[in-house]
């Protein structure tokens, strides 16, 4: 499923591309969707732009516009062309529904296959898709996107882990698809179970839905054996399929024949130059259900100057480092819970599992991460505790440059997730803390 028309199409021809889409796309919601037509009327804009740098005026898109507008106000088709639904988790307030027409689905599809394809995958391999399904876009968009392939393709959504472990080994499973996270649970429920993880059949790991950093991928590639490679997509976008890494493993390519990105400041608004940190803001080039007018994430990443070693020219973003919403603030300086992962990962003597707790000390807001020591490592040694302990703090304020308190925890005594990871548990308003 390479498909170097698309993926490696000189930029001017994309560009091109981008623009009579983008135009086509203006038009559409502002004669289809009510909620665009006010934004577009009320910013003086017209759906029309000159050229992509245009698009600078237009109004940008929320995830609150989308609640405003719950369960269809946002739908840029006809309801009888609709064919799927799917929501975000509402885990931060009312679900934000998605639809899709049947080219939607099969453009997503394109794009899973594109995905797999992009790590490394082919017709041959037997893929384990170990993301939820349901109202989840994660299960069914890797599911569609296996098949679309040719992968023989096993369905087995999350949780109980036993048996996601026994399925890898009698199936002869190449590619797992979950959280990076759950790859860890996985990795570690094997060893219980007396399978070597790294005797698995296992050659790629396809893992999305949460940031992670560079030390757990060293880890995960090293408890299973496999080749560990980051996806990155969102609901209210399209589910995965919008960005991946490929085997270079140093960027994610956008499809940016289908979606349009920006980086901006998430103070002033306004690009950023490539290579700067900013919020990810996405413009849907093909979507037809509910097509998103510079959404704004929360997302945090980079361009990545220059072009990959593959040969393709989309461009690249880094790794997700976090969202504007998980950015925790200790001592005025702004902290994301992947940069504390990216620190414990490189310890020896602690596990890849962890939690910050945010609380609260009178009227002062208190951080404490909880991190698990290592299987291996006595817990009833209190100078190897009180030793382990001052190094984890150390090192945490030599990175960050801000001192956080530290909280040793038994081994598997941080909750485990099936899905997407709990890195930040707030106590804040709890009655007694």
């Amino acid at each position: 499923m390479f498909q170097p028309e698309s993926e490696a199409m000189p930029r001017e021809q994309l560009e091109q591309v981008q623009l009579d889409r983008l135009n086509a796309l203006l038009a559409r919601v502002y004669d289809r969707v009510p909620l665009y037509r006010e934004k577009f009327d009320d910013a003086g804009v017209r759906p029309h732009v000159e050229t992509l740098a245009d698009l600078a005026d237009v109004p940008f898109t929320v995830k609150d516009d989308m609640r405003a507008n719950y369960p269809y106000g946002m739908f840029a088709a006809d309801r009888r062309d609709i064919v799927r639904v799917h929501a975000s988790s509402g885990t931060t307030g009312q679900i934000t529904v998605v639809g899709y027409t049947e080219r939607d689905i099969n453009n997503w599809a394109d794009l899973m296959a594109r995905t797999l394809a992009c790590a490394g995958a082919n017709a041959d391999d037997i893929v384990q898709v170990a993301y939820g399904y349901g109202l989840f876009t994660g299960g069914l968009g890797v599911h569609y996107g296996s098949e679309r392939l040719g992968c023989l393709t096993i369905p087995i959504s999350g949780g109980n882990t036993r048996r996601q472990v026994q399925v890898l080994s009698d199936f002869d499973v190449t590619v797992l698809a979950c959280t990076p996270s759950y790859s860890l649970l996985v990795a570690e429920t094997a060893e219980e179970m007396g399978i070597d993880p790294r005797s698995l059949p296992l050659r790629i790991g396809v893992f999305g839905a949460e940031p992670w950093s560079e030390n757990m991928r060293v880890q995960i590639e090293e408890r299973l054996g496999i080749r560990a490679i980051d996806i990155y997509g969102l609901s209210e976008v399209l589910g995965p399929g919008v960005a991946s890494e490929c085997m270079e493993q140093c960027g994610l390519h956008v499809n940016e024949d289908h979606f349009l990105i920006e980086i901006l400041d998430p103070q002033t608004l306004r690009p950023v130059p490539d290579g700067q940190p900013g919020e990810v803001v996405f413009t849907t080039l093909t979507k037809e259900g509910i097509p998103v007018i510079r959404y704004r994430t929360r997302d945090i990443s980079r361009i990545i100057p220059g072009q990959c070693a593959c040969g393709r020219t989309l461009r690249r973003i880094e790794r997700i480092t976090g969202r504007t919403d998980d950015m925790i603030i200790v001592r005025g300086v702004n902290v994301f819970p992947s940069q504390i992962e990216q620190v414990l990962t490189g310890i020896a003597g602690v596990a890849p599992h962890y939690q910050v707790v945010l609380g609260k000390r009178g009227s002062m807001d208190t951080v404490e991460v909880h991190v698990e020591v290592a299987p291996d490592l006595a817990f009833d040694e209190v100078r190897e505790l009180e030793a382990l302990q001052r190094t984890v703090r150390a090192e945490i304020a030599s990175a960050l440059a801000v001192s956080i308190d530290v909280k040793l925890v038994e081994p598997r005594s941080i909750e485990r997730s099936e899905g997407k990871a709990r890195r930040v548990v707030d106590l804040r308003d709890t009655e007694g803390v």
